[in-house]
C-alpha cells in the first residue's frame, strides 16, 4: 500500500553515493528532500539514455519542440532504488549521526520513520503495513517516486510523492504512473537532438533575380536519429525515433515565389527532401526552392527552413506507436542581384 505524502522537496548538500546507486547509473539530478518523519519523491531519474544511430550533431544539435502544443512529457513515475541490504545500511548510518553514507544526497527522512515503519515493521497511521527488518531475506527492491528532471516542479509532477514501497523482483507495480515502455519513450523524446537545420543552396552565395534557387537537405546529415531509454532493473526500454520527413520554407520576403507554392517539400522515399542542383538546370523550377522576384540591395533576406520530424517508438513486449511530430527551424541569411545569368 502506497502512503502518499505532499512536502516541499529539499536539497542535502553531503556529495555520498546514494543507496542503490551504482557507478554506471547514477541518479540525475536532485532527488527530493523531506520534513519530520516522512518521505517524498525526487526529482532526479535513473534511467539511462544513449543515441544509438543517426548524425550526431555535437553543440548544434537541439531537441524538436512537438507540433502539439498540449503534448507534455510524463511528469513523474516510480522506480526502484535501494535492496533491503542497502536500506538497512542507510538507516543505520543514520541511527548513529553518520555522514549518510549509502544515503542518497537529496532524498532524506525522519529517523523516526526509518525506523519504526522499516526497521521494527510498525504500521503507519494511515494503515500501511509496515516492513520488519527491512525485508531482509527477500528477493526485490524498495521503489520510490521520481519526478522528470525536464518538467517543471507542477502539482502533476507531485502525483508520485510517496514513501518507499516494497516491490518483488521482477515485477514492475500495477499503479498509476508505474513506468511504461511508452513513458520511457515519451521521457526519451526531450532527449533526441537533431542536426542544425541548415539547407543546401544553388547557387551558392548569391541568388539572382527571376532565377530559382535550389533547395534541398544532405542526406547524410539529416537521417533518422534513434534514442533508446532504460530503467535498470527492470527490463523495460524503448526507443524513440525522429524521422526527417517534410521541409518549410519561408523566404523572408513578399517578393518571391516558393517551389512548391506552399513552401512544404516532402521527403522522398529515400528520405532526402529537395534534388541537388545540377549543371544545366539554372532556368528549371526546381522541386525545392525559392525564386526571388527583387534584389536586396546590399542586404539579405532572412530565410526560414523548417525541418518537420516524424517521432515513433518501440519498446518491451513489441509495444509502439507514434509521438506528436517535431520541429526545428533555422536561418539562412540570402543574398540576391539583379543580373540576369549565373555560374555553371
Amino acid at each position: 500500500m502506497l502512503t502518499a505524502t505532499v512536502l516541499a522537496l529539499g536539497a542535502c548538500p553531503t556529495a555520498a553515493q546514494a543507496f542503490g546507486e551504482d557507478a554506471d547509473h547514477p541518479p540525475a539530478g536532485p532527488s527530493g528532500g523531506a520534513s519530520g518523519d516522512t518521505l517524498t519523491a525526487g526529482v532526479g531519474t535513473r534511467v539511462t539514455v544513449r543515441q544509438v544511430s543517426g548524425p550526431k550533431g555535437g553543440s548544434s544539435a537541439k531537441p524538436v519542440a512537438p507540433v502539439d502544443p498540449n503534448w507534455k512529457p510524463p511528469a513523474c513515475w516510480y522506480e526502484p532504488v535501494a535492496t533491503p541490504e542497502q536500506l538497512k545500511a542507510s538507516v543505520e548510518s543514520l541511527k548513529k549521526g553518520g555522514d549518510l553514507v549509502h544515503v542518497t544526497p537529496s532524498l532524506s527522512w525522519g529517523e523516526e520513520l526509518m525506523v519504526n515503519h522499516y526497521e521494527k515493521g510498525e504500521t503507519q497511521s494511515d494503515g500501511a503495513e509496515g516492513y520488519k527488518n527491512f525485508n531482509i531475506g527477500k528477493k526485490g527492491k524498495f521503489w520510490r517516486g521520481v519526478m522528470n528532471p525536464d518538467v517543471k516542479d507542477t502539482i502533476e509532477a507531485r502525483q508520485c510523492e510517496t514513501n518507499l514501497f516494497w516491490q518483488d523482483a521482477d515485477t514492475v507495480p500495477d499503479i498509476e504512473n508505474a513506468p511504461t515502455p511508452k513513458i520511457l519513450a515519451e521521457y526519451a523524446y526531450n532527449k533526441v537532438k537533431v542536426p542544425k537545420t541548415e539547407v543546401e543552396l544553388k547557387p551558392e552565395g548569391k541568388s539572382t533575380v527571376n532565377l530559382p534557387t535550389w533547395v534541398w537537405l544532405d542526406k547524410g546529415e539529416f537521417e533518422p536519429v534513434k534514442v533508446r531509454a532504460e530503467l535498470p532493473g527492470t527490463g523495460i526500454w524503448a526507443e524513440t525515433t525522429a524521422k526527417p520527413v517534410g521541409l518549410h520554407l519561408e523566404p523572408g520576403t513578399s517578393d518571391a515565389e516558393t517551389f512548391p507554392a506552399d513552401g512544404d517539400c516532402p521527403a522522398d522515399e529515400d528520405g532526402g527532401i529537395g534534388t541537388p542542383y545540377t549543371k544545366g538546370s539554372a532556368k528549371e523550377d526546381p522541386p525545392c526552392g525559392i525564386k526571388y522576384l527583387r534584389a536586396t540591395g546590399g542586404q539579405s533576406y532572412e530565410m526560414k527552413a523548417s525541418i518537420t520530424w516524424e517521432i515513433t517508438w518501440e519498446g518491451t513486449g513489441r509495444a509502439g506507436g507514434r509521438l506528436p511530430n517535431g520541429t526545428f527551424e533555422g536561418t539562412q541569411d540570402v543574398t540576391v542581384q539583379e543580373i540576369q545569368s549565373i555560374n555553371r
